[in-house]
C-alpha cells in the first residue's frame, strides 16, 4: 500500500515557518532554508547597492523598485529572491503589504552549494510562467553573474561575467556594474 497523498503547503505553512528560516513553496511543497551565509548576504547586499541609481534615479535613470528578499505570492507558489526589480510601469507604487502579487520585471538569485539547484530547476520554470524578463543568477563561490533573458517559454542566457568585470548587463544597461566588488570580503 502507497504512502497517503501529501496535502499541498499553504501561506499558513510560511507563517509558522522558524524565524531564522526563509520559507518557500514551490509546486505546492514548502522549502525551509537557514538564512543565508556572510557571502551569500554581502554579494546580495553589494549588488542592490550597485544597482541604486535604477531605484533613486540618480543620473536620470531611475524608473525602477528594486527591493532585497521580497516574497512574492505567484498563483500557488510563494518565492523569496534575493533581489526583484519592478518597472515603475509594471508597479507604479509600492504596495503597503507584506508580500507582492505583481510579478517583477528582474529577479536575482544568489546561488550556493544548498539552493543552487532549486533555484535553477524549480525557481526559473516559475519565473518564466510569469513572464520575469530577466533573470540573474550570481555564484559568489566561482565569481560568476549570468544573465537569462525570457525567450519565449523558456530563458536564454543572454552572457556570463566573471571575476572584476566592468559592464552592463541588461536590463540595467544605464549602470557599469565592477563585478569585482561582488566578491570582496
Amino acid at each position: 500500500m502507497g504512502e497517503p497523498a501529501k496535502k499541498p503547503a499553504t501561506y499558513e505553512d510560511v507563517l509558522k515557518a522558524p524565524s531564522n528560516m526563509v520559507a518557500e513553496i514551490l509546486a505546492g511543497e514548502l522549502h525551509l532554508q537557514p538564512r543565508p551565509r556572510a557571502r551569500h548576504t554581502r554579494s546580495a547586499s553589494r549588488l542592490g547597492a550597485l544597482l541604486a541609481p535604477a531605484d533613486f534615479g540618480d543620473d536620470g535613470i531611475g524608473g525602477w523598485i528594486v527591493l532585497d528578499e521580497p516574497e512574492l505570492h505567484l498563483r500557488e507558489d510563494v518565492l523569496v529572491p534575493d533581489l526583484a526589480g519592478w518597472r515603475r510601469e509594471t508597479m507604479p507604487e509600492m504596495p503597503d503589504t507584506a508580500y507582492f502579487t505583481t510579478p517583477p520585471d528582474w529577479v536575482c538569485e544568489i546561488l550556493s552549494s544548498s539552493t543552487a539547484l532549486r533555484d535553477r530547476a524549480q525557481k526559473l520554470p516559475i519565473y518564466a510562467r510569469e513572464r520575469v524578463s530577466h533573470v540573474w543568477l550570481v555564484d559568489p563561490e566561482i565569481q560568476t553573474l549570468e544573465v537569462f533573458r525570457l525567450d519565449g517559454e523558456t530563458y536564454r542566457l543572454v552572457v556570463t561575467k566573471h571575476t572584476d568585470a566592468l559592464c552592463r548587463l541588461e536590463p540595467f544597461q544605464e549602470i557599469e556594474l565592477n563585478l569585482g566588488w561582488l566578491w570582496t570580503r
